[in-house]
Order: structure tokens, then sequence, then C-alpha cells
């Protein structure tokens, strides 16, 4: 007599060709649970840098399922899936720890890849780099170069006894606490 599983475990899930977040919705919205990582990136879009999110495992996203209660039938089915990961007739498992160790890295580097909180005219910020580094400056505006995607901030800063408009990168920029 075969004995299922009585715990869920993680496996893997092969999408067709550029559609792992159409499988993702399309099992979230059947009731599975997913973990699909991404990697926010920064990427020249018709001349311009933008921000996209991109899946850090291609065609692959995890699911958890129980041998003995999932109804594993609908996911073959779903669109964007191409098929379960197996080996034989085995579907290949994931380790729980392997998953925990990527969903702690991708919770991190969401925090580090939050775009800079927007700062207001008349703000006051510290220049952290360049040639008026550890300088308090006032928030002026932002400027945004279409042909490059840089984002620079004009400031007034003090200067030889008169104030003067600078502009300097936004990424060089933080809020006087």
């Amino acid at each position: 007599m075969e004995h299922k599983q009585t715990r869920a475990c993680w496996y893997v899930i092969q999408c067709k060709g550029g559609e792992s977040f159409r499988a993702a919705e399309n099992l979230e919205n059947q009731g599975f649970e997913i973990f699909h990582p991404t990697l926010r990136l920064r990427k020249k879009r018709q001349g311009s840098l933008c921000w996209v999110t991109e899946p850090l495992f291609p065609f692959y996203l995890f699911i958890r399922l129980n041998q003995a209660t999932s109804n594993w039938g609908p996911i073959r089915s779903t669109r964007g899936v191409a098929k379960l990961v197996s080996f034989g007739h085995v579907p290949a498992q994931v380790p729980d720890d392997l998953i925990s160790s990527l969903q702690s890295q991708h919770n991190l580097a969401a925090l580090h890849t939050a775009e800079a909180p927007l700062i207001k005219p008349g703000e006051t910020v510290s220049i952290a780099e360049g040639p008026f580094s550890g300088r308090e400056a006032v928030f002026s505006q932002a400027l945004f170069n279409q042909k490059s995607g840089e984002k620079r901030a004009m400031l007034l800063i003090e200067l030889l006894n008169r104030t003067q408009h600078i502009s300097v990168p936004m990424d060089h920029l933080s809020l006087k606490d």
C-alpha cells in the first residue's frame, strides 16, 4: 500500500516562454500557494532607464502542494504552465529551507530596491557624494533627462556668500533629519 505524504511540500513548475507572471497569477487565482521570486532592475526601454520586474528564475516558479489533499489536476491546464518538473514520474521536491532562504533574500532585496522617498521643493537635503559632499542644500525641483534616463535635482546652495543653483544626481541626496 502506498502512503501519501500528508504535509505540504514545494515543487517546481516550468512555465511557457515569458509567461511565468501569467502562470503565477492564474495558479494563485485557483487557490494555490505560489512563490515566484523576482528582481527589480533598471533597464533601458525606448531610450530611457526605467524600473522593470523580472523573474529570478526565468521560466520557473514554485508551488506548495500536499500529495494527499491538493488537487493537482488543474495545474497542467493552467494558462502559462508548461509542466510540473519531474524526474521520471516523480515531481521534483524543493527543500523547505531553500525556499525559506529565497523568500527572506527576496524580501530583503525588495527593501533595498525601493525607490527613494519623494523630496518636496523647499525641503533641506544633505549631499552625500560628489564635489559638494557633506553640504546641505534646499531642494528646488527634480529633473529627468529623457535621453540618459538620469534623475537629477536642482538645488539651492550657499556658495561664496550667495545662493547658487546647482544640479546633482538624485541618488547623491538624502533627506536631512
